[in-house]
């Protein structure tokens, strides 16, 4: 059924096991072989985990034997392989990585609807080849206008004038109820980029996930894992529990094929008539309705028309900083991910990361050092430490100084580099002193849940991170679609130990996101952006940010190709006392909690509590070689990189 559900997109598959597949690694071009998805690999291994502690999905295991995806023109890499061929065919006749994005957003929020989809947001790094403008697209979901700071936490945020309030949560709880769903932006910003990068004709990029739609698709292993890990509360709504339930209320299996016909028709007009007709008229009036539902007590969200209508995707600056001689370009707020990311580069500036270079990379992109690893790990508590208190919106919150640069100040860098102990771990690192601030810092969870990354033959390049929040949003189904829980992305308390907290709900305001899209140049001669080198991203909450440093360091200290990069272990640390290293990964012993691990033992020599729960990152990487491309996607997920 998937290959022929792939031929319909004019492109076919590589193979997923390693015995069929060892001559797969680069695709050929000039034919409809040109998108054939290549990089061999298992089939996804191991057990359905519960995944790190506050990771926006249940860890689905880990694929073996990957290897990097080679092309000469252009690539593309997503999460799921229908989305990967579908987008590169856009990309194989003649469309710019602006229609890709379209295209492989769509079909993704039909095969991968628990990560991502047309009722979620996005934030988007996009490259212009021709003009050399790099362009940050914030897409991120907002909150009604009518939300008040205890929106997230009382059914009467709203104290009544008739009766004592209810100071309840939210029935069942903030998640699942209409409190949660914010407006969606994904769809905004398709339509943004489509109008400043597009060539192919708009309605024409819906195709492939109207058929699918129509046609119908096999739910993949990965999917099926989620629906049964989510099916109680997928059970509150009914058009979710008719969609991804069978009668009797059991989770649909692995093989079974979906249709979706609203999906289609929801689509369609979309297709017909731009962003318009998801922000007004019948569909926008369908979002409202389920936001307001109050099914089984329920409790009502307050989203309205206006709110829908008024959305727009705001343009930001780039947050962009140097590291060895490369110059890495992320997103800013209300995303803290570039800035967090920019920083613990900016730290790890101050160490040697060449010298300990990681072990057996010839096998899923192998071990890091543990030396490495305690660095990398002591750098990303510092700049968690800082994202926690000072980034958040900054229509709202304004950062130290204004803008990113006092905390990316060098001398402030390095001022933070001196304070990490080569042999022992600090645990929980203080935030760095830059006076008084308006509201308290919140470090609560957060969650990002699929990627895309594009290069077209135009010279165009993207990366996207896109999602519906947790795994399958706030569970609330309408128009063949889910919506968003995003808005769990704020504090549920408006205020904290030290006043009003920064990351609290306002109306209209973007709750913060650890979202990561990451372009990287080399550095000219006059210390500028020279060439793109690489693009990369990932899924994951708010373990985002080290999962996109991992991949960095891998690729820039380390040398590795994309493919190793996105296998290496994944290891890293928010600002708590806790390490985490992937236990998912086949190279880490995790018998007896990881006693006989040389790398699990060597953190711990250095005071670290290591995790070693499933880490559920979602990693894609390009990186530009003196033929094309070179790509990478993660193997603790389903996708592939295709391209010609």
């Amino acid at each position: 059924m998937i290959a022929a559900t792939l031929a319909a997109t004019g492109c076919t598959s590589g193979s997923s096991s390693d015995e069929d597949s060892s001559d797969s690694s680069t695709a050929s071009n000039g034919s409809a072989e040109a998108c054939a998805a290549a990089g061999g690999g298992t089939p996804v291994t191991g057990a359905p985990g519960t995944g790190a502690d506050g990771a926006p999905e249940i860890g689905t295991g880990y694929r073996t034997g990957m290897s990097a995806v080679t092309t000469s023109e252009y690539s593309v890499a997503t999460a799921n392989p229908l989305a990967t061929e579908a987008a590169c065919a856009v990309l194989r006749d003649g469309g710019t990585a602006a229609d890709a994005l379209v295209t492989a957003q769509t079909v993704l929020g039909l095969v991968e609807p628990q990560s991502s989809g047309i009722g979620g947001g996005a934030f988007l790094m996009y490259l212009d080849g021709e003009t050399g403008e790099l362009q940050a697209y914030d897409g991120r979901e907002t909150a009604p206008a009518s939300a008040t700071g205890d929106y997230l936490r009382y059914v009467d945020d709203v104290p009544p004038t008739d009766r004592p309030a209810n100071l309840g949560a939210p029935v069942p709880d903030a998640r699942s109820s209409g409190r949660a769903v914010g407006v969606p932006g994904a769809v905004r910003l398709l339509d943004r980029v489509h109008a400043d990068h597009g060539r192919t004709a708009w309605r024409d990029l819906f195709d492939p996930a109207v058929r699918l739609a129509d046609d119908g698709f096999p739910i993949g292993e990965r999917m099926a894992s989620s629906i049964a890990g989510s099916a109680p509360q997928l059970a509150l709504d009914p058009p979710s529990a008719a969609y991804f339930l069978e009668p009797d209320g059991s989770p649909k299996s692995a093989g079974t094929v979906l249709t979706n016909p609203a999906m289609a028709k929801t689509l369609g007009a979309i297709a017909t008539d731009g962003a318009d007709a998801f922000y007004t008229g019948s569909i926008a009036q369908s979002i409202v309705d389920a936001v307001a539902d109050t099914t089984a007590g329920r409790t009502a969200g307050r989203l309205t028309l206006d709110d829908l209508a008024s959305y727009r995707v705001i343009d930001r600056d780039p947050v962009c900083g140097d590291y060895r001689e490369a110059v890495v370009c992320g997103m800013p707020g209300p995303s803290s991910g570039g800035i967090a990311v920019a920083q613990t580069l900016g730290i790890l500036s101050a160490f040697d990361l060449a010298q300990y270079p990681p072990r057996d990379t010839e096998v899923d992109g192998g071990v890091p050092d543990p030396r490495a690893a305690h660095l990398i790990a002591e750098a990303e508590r510092l700049a968690y430490a800082d994202r926690d208190k000072y980034v958040a919106d900054p229509d709202y919150i304004p950062l130290p100084g204004g803008s990113p640069d006092a905390l990316l100040d060098p001398d402030y860098l390095r001022s933070r580099a001196a304070t990490v102990d080569p042999g022992r771990s600090m645990g929980t690192a203080v935030a760095g002193d830059f006076g008084p601030v308006p509201m308290s810092s919140y470090r609560g969870p957060e969650s990002g849940t699929s990627h895309i990354v594009v290069a077209d033959r135009d010279g165009d390049v993207a990366s996207m991170t896109t999602t519906v929040e947790s795994a399958f949003g706030s569970f609330h189904m309408t128009e063949g679609f889910l919506l968003n829980n995003q808005l769990t992305d704020f504090s549920a308390s408006p205020d904290g130990p030290d006043g009003p907290v920064a990351n609290r709900v306002e109306p209209g305001k973007r709750p913060r996101s650890s979202m990561a899209p990451t372009v990287v140049f080399d550095r000219d001669e006059d210390g500028g952006r020279g060439d793109v080198r690489l693009v990369t991203g990932s899924p994951g909450g708010s373990a985002i940010i080290q999962y996109v440093v991992k991949n960095l360091v891998a690729m820039l200290d380390w040398g590795l190709d994309p493919q190793q990069a996105v296998s290496m272990v994944n290891v890293g640390a928010s600002n708590s006392p806790t390490t985490n290293v992937g236990g998912e990964h086949p190279a880490i012993d995790t018998a007896n909690d990881g006693a006989n691990d040389p790398l699990v033992q060597g953190l711990r020599e250095r005071g670290h509590q290591v995790s070693l729960a499933d880490q559920t990152s979602g990693s894609s990487a390009l990186v530009r070689t003196e033929t094309g491309w070179s790509g990478g996607a993660d193997p603790r997920r389903e996708g592939t990189v295709a391209g010609g």
